[in-house]
């Protein structure tokens, strides 16, 4: 069946699958209202189909061949300011799954169809309730874990990077029109604009989406959460700091050195940004397979963090140990994407901080005591300052790869048409080049989109939405 078939009247659980208090199945389609009025009862004598109004909730029953399957709710929406701009229905029933499974069985046999995984977003697509970014922003509000990540695409969602876009879409468009118009009157040598102006718009462009494009490392974090990752040595407490950070037991606490032997992970959230610790295996030599496994898992996550935790036993690492220790990673701290928080633990054991430290002017580090959870909040209010303030009211940040990937694509178009105005590249060479510019800013909004990358796209999303 087509992707874009949306001639059928489909129908779906829209509530979480299993049993509940209330579930919410939903109908779209021409023939929503017909489909329903086959299955509904209504508990008011006087309720019509024909004269029921828009946006208005009804009581009555679920009825198949005359039995009552339960007591439900019904509300109607009118195309097309509905959902998906079809006639849409939503039944609100009891959430026992048998319940469930009657209503839809009854209106698939009287001729829906079982909606594909994200199709109603899709129909809302199709029928021009929202461009693709906007729809993708859908599934993000879905599946978002803390404040930044709901606000970020609820603000996406309204359409505040879709208006980024075709922004810059439209500039493209006069700036190629311009070009191709010269291009009609090539024998006359006409020149509808100067090369100087269109080489100031091209910088303007190029800034632009080098602006989107780099922002991509904040949209991901507020996504998905900032990795931090506890390293050390063996048996410096960064199992307790996990479980302190977490508040709950997550990894197995003992005294043996190399206990932790994979990468343990868990997110908090801290004024409304999330943050992924991860439990590392401690950093040494051994040979024991196993925990050597454990080892190289540790760099791999360290690679891949943006904050590193580096904790070392205040009672028993002298500064030289610690400085020692940090020559180790090399190129990795130096990193500019990454922070690095030294953090000197069982400071309950000793009565006075150590000597030395206070010569880590470069690297912030705080005493703690993780077994007490002696100054755990600084660690917390030190993390919240990794986050800069991001303002995501506008929605313009880049949080999708796909997206990411367009924006690319596009600023490398963009930069060979810079080249090929300032060597003077013949204006139909520099035409393709930015065909290809309006072609990726295209695929970011669904201007320019195909079975495939809808399929991807909408596949994820479930069944109901």
């Amino acid at each position: 069946m087509s992707l874009y078939d949306i001639t059928n009247t489909i129908c779906a659980l829209s509530t979480a699958p299993g049993t509940g208090a209330i579930a919410v199945i939903r109908l779209s389609g021409h023939e929503a209202y017909s489909i329903c009025s086959k299955l509904f009862q209504a508990s008011s004598p006087v309720f019509s189909w024909t004269d029921a109004l828009p946006y208005s909730i009804h009581h009555g029953f679920a009825i198949c061949d005359e039995q009552v399957i339960d007591e439900v709710l019904i509300s109607l929406f009118k195309a097309p300011h509905s959902y998906t701009g079809e006639d849409v229905i939503e039944i609100s029933c009891h959430g026992s799954e048998f319940i469930q499974q009657q209503i839809l069985d009854v209106l698939i046999q009287t001729g829906c169809r079982l909606a594909k995984p994200g199709e109603f977003t899709l129909r809302a697509f199709l029928n021009g309730k929202f461009d693709l970014s906007q729809a993708e922003a859908v599934g993000d509000l879905i599946s978002s874990s803390s404040q930044s990540a709901h606000d970020l695409a609820l603000a996406q969602m309204r359409g505040g990077f879709s208006k980024k876009i075709r922004e810059l879409r439209q500039k493209l468009v006069d700036f190629t029109s311009l070009i191709e118009l010269e291009l009609d009157f090539s024998e006359e040598e006409v020149k509808f604009a100067s090369r100087s102006g269109l080489i100031r718009l091209l910088d303007e462009l190029k800034t632009e989406l080098t602006t989107l494009v780099q922002s991509f490392s904040v949209g991901n974090v507020i996504k998905k959460g900032i990795p931090v990752a506890i390293i050390g040595k063996p048996n410096v407490g960064k199992s307790t700091l996990l479980n302190t950070l977490l508040n709950e037991e997550k990894a197995i606490v003992s005294e043996i050195p190399g206990t932790t032997r994979d990468a343990i992970e868990d997110t908090i959230v801290l004024e409304g940004f999330s943050f992924r610790f991860i439990d590392t295996a401690g950093l040494r030599a051994s040979e024991d397979q196993i925990e050597s496994m454990g080892i190289d898992r540790t760099w791999t996550k360290i690679e891949e963090a943006s904050v590193i935790l580096y904790l070392f036993d205040a009672t028993r690492d002298s500064y030289k140990d610690v400085v020692d220790a940090l020559a180790e990673f090399g190129n990795i701290l130096e990193d500019p994407k990454k922070r690095l928080i030294l953090i000197g633990n069982k400071m309950d054991l000793l009565a006075e901080l150590p000597q030395g430290f206070q010569k880590f002017v470069e690297h912030e580090t705080i005493f703690v005591s993780a077994k007490r959870k002696e100054n755990i909040h600084m660690i917390s209010e030190s993390l919240r300052h990794t986050v800069k303030e991001h303002d995501i009211s506008d929605g313009a940040i880049v949080s999708n790869t796909r997206h990411l990937e367009a924006l690319q694509r596009a600023l490398e178009a963009i930069k060979n048409v810079d080249e090929g105005l300032r060597s003077g590249i013949p204006a139909d060479l520099t035409t393709i080049d930015l065909r290809q510019a309006l072609h990726h800013l295209g695929e970011i909004t669904g201007e320019i989109t195909t079975d495939e990358i809808l399929d991807n796209i909408f596949g994820r999303f479930c069944i109901g939405k």
